[in-house]
């Protein structure tokens, strides 16, 4: 089985692949650590890969460096990769873009894919048909955009994401949040519109954790899909290892 280790900016996921299907997920905070080696201990476990966008505690580095299989450190350009890379500074790109865009292309069969991942940050990546991993774009989640209303004016509230989004806002708080969530809204759907423009049979995969209800055409072209990092991952994994047996 398959260890796969995704260390976001604020929890860390954990889940247990059976070849190319995922058993369990075990989500925890930095500081659960309890919860973190229960689960490293909770399957006969091969090999395993871990990608990082932030620096682990150490306690979590020592239990993963205690495992007594080898386990992978995702570092793009350098980790071997089932993509062609294009960015020009791949050793600068997010090990969790890398891994999605992976994940996505793996999963389409062989077809452009947009990856759309809305979290702290929403990032856009593109692989081409013939495997080329050709960048993406970065811009603020909503949790960014709302709290840079609030820190960088004089008096507009801190606000909740969650709540009614009117399409014109009847209060300061509407106008804020329907600014913020139809705002990311129309720019998810624009980016997927001009991209369906140049790419006619392109895929879209969502994932992250904030989910918006797209008002566009082409939804039969889109998928939500929480596992395609770690899916990338375990893709990852399994191309290092293709040629080699199970120690």
């Amino acid at each position: 089985m398959n260890l796969i280790i995704d260390a976001g900016n604020t929890c860390i996921k954990l889940v247990a692949f059976d070849g190319d299907s995922p058993v369990e997920v075990c989500t925890a905070d930095y500081d659960e650590l309890e919860k973190f080696t229960r689960f490293l201990s909770a399957y006969p476990f091969n090999r395993g890969i871990v990608s990082t966008v932030v620096d682990m505690p150490i306690v979590m580095e020592r239990a993963i460096d205690a495992l007594p299989f080898e386990v992978e450190r995702l570092v793009p350009g350098v980790t071997p990769v089932p993509l062609s890379l294009k960015y020009a500074t791949p050793h600068t790109l997010g090990a969790d873009r890398l891994a999605a865009a992976v994940g996505a292309y793996m999963k389409s069969g062989g077809t452009d894919v947009l990856v759309i991942d809305v979290g702290t940050c929403i990032t856009y990546d593109f692989v081409n048909a013939s495997g080329e991993y050709l960048g993406g774009n970065i811009s603020p989640g909503p949790k960014l955009r709302l709290l840079a209303l609030n820190e960088h004016t004089a008096r507009l509230p801190l606000v909740s994401r969650h709540g009614d989004t009117p399409e014109v806002g009847y209060s300061t708080e509407t106008a804020i949040r329907s600014g913020v969530v139809n705002g990311i809204r129309r720019e998810i759907e624009g980016y997927i519109s001009d991209f369906l423009l140049k790419y006619p049979r392109l895929l879209v995969y969502l994932t992250g954790g904030v989910h918006l209800d797209l008002h566009i055409s082409e939804k039969m072209r889109i998928f939500a899909d929480d596992f395609i990092l770690s899916y990338g991952l375990n893709s990852i994994l399994e191309y290092k290892y293709l040629d080699k047996p199970l120690g």
